[in-house]
C-alpha cells in the first residue's frame, strides 16, 4: 500500500509558503505564485469526480513541496557551516557547539 498523500490545500499551501521564502514581501506578483494557483485551481475534484490526473498532479506537487523544502534548508545550513579557508580545532568545535578538553599541566593523562 502506499502511503497517503496530503490534502491538496495543504500542499498548496506549503508551496506557496516556500515562494513567499524565496520571493520576499513581493511573492505574489511572480509568475510562479500564479502558476501554482493555476494548477491547483485547474486541477480540483468534485464531488462527482474521481481521476487518477488529481493524484499524480497532488503526488508531484508534494514531491515539488518537498524539493523546495529542502532546499531551502540546504541553503542556510550551508550557509551557516561553509567558511572560507581553513579553521582551527577550537573554532570548528566552538562552531558545533563543543569545548576542547583542556590541558592544563601537559598533555592531559600525567599527574
Amino acid at each position: 500500500k502506499m502511503a497517503s498523500l496530503a490534502p491538496p490545500l495543504r500542499v498548496c499551501r506549503g508551496i506557496l509558503k516556500e515562494i513567499r521564502a524565496l520571493k520576499g514581501p513581493d511573492y505574489q506578483r511572480s509568475p510562479a505564485y500564479s502558476y501554482v494557483l493555476e494548477q491547483f485551481r485547474k486541477n480540483q475534484v468534485t464531488s462527482e469526480k474521481l481521476c487518477r490526473a488529481q493524484q499524480e498532479s497532488l503526488h508531484t506537487a508534494s514531491s515539488y513541496l518537498s524539493l523546495l523544502a529542502s532546499s531551502r534548508l540546504h541553503s542556510s545550513l550551508h550557509s551557516l557551516y561553509h567558511r572560507r579557508g581553513e579553521q582551527d580545532a577550537g573554532d570548528t568545535a566552538a562552531m558545533l557547539g563543543f569545548r576542547l578538553p583542556a590541558q592544563p599541566g601537559g598533555k592531559g593523562w600525567e599527574e
